[in-house]
């Protein structure tokens, strides 16, 4: 099944949102990813954010602040995003293992430089937020209440081909 990397948008508007936030270790236990999907940022305390509300469900996209995935380095936690459908994620910076966990598992975790991630927020004020991605050309499009948002980002050769393999392990068994 092809990832989709678009879609509206959830901003998490908080630095340091860790793995114990993405997905309670409690969770840990279970034994497939789908069990994990009711779970995600159940334990997030954020102003005006309800993990089981519907923005959440729709999103496609979720938009935080900086060192997103900090914690524990639990595969887990890119898995219960992937789960919910939702393949990109945007933030000023994320901890090294959770980055490198949703490339493996052929997701998008973007970074942005303050201003143009402010650019975005300043379009979440606006009201509801579409981001489209656009891979090969390494750009955002974001879009609310008429007004839209154009910006670039950079992205590894290495991370591009986990991503268009659709995950480490795909990248390997095409390649080994």
């Amino acid at each position: 099944m092809a990832k989709n990397f678009s879609g509206p948008a959830v901003f998490l508007d908080r630095s340091d949102i860790n793995t114990d936030e993405i997905i309670p270790a409690r969770y840990l236990t279970e034994v497939t990813k789908e069990a994990l999907k009711p779970y995600l940022l159940e334990d997030l305390k954020l102003e005006g954010f309800d993990p089981q509300g519907e923005k959440l469900a729709r999103a496609g996209v979720v938009v935080a602040r900086s060192n997103f995935g900090c914690g524990s380095s639990r595969e887990h936690a890119a898995w219960a995003f992937e789960v919910n459908g939702i393949h990109t994620l945007i933030a000023g910076s994320f901890s090294r293992i959770f980055r490198q966990n949703m490339f493996n598992c052929g997701m998008l975790a973007i970074e942005l430089p303050e201003a143009d991630l402010e650019k975005l927020f300043a379009l979440a004020r606006k009201g509801e937020v579409t981001i489209s991605v656009d891979l090969e050309n390494s750009r955002i499009s974001a879009e609310a209440a008429g007004t839209k948002e154009a910006i670039q980002f950079a992205i590894t050769s290495f991370d591009r081909a986990l991503v268009e393999a659709g995950g480490w392990v795909e990248f390997a068994d095409r390649r080994y």
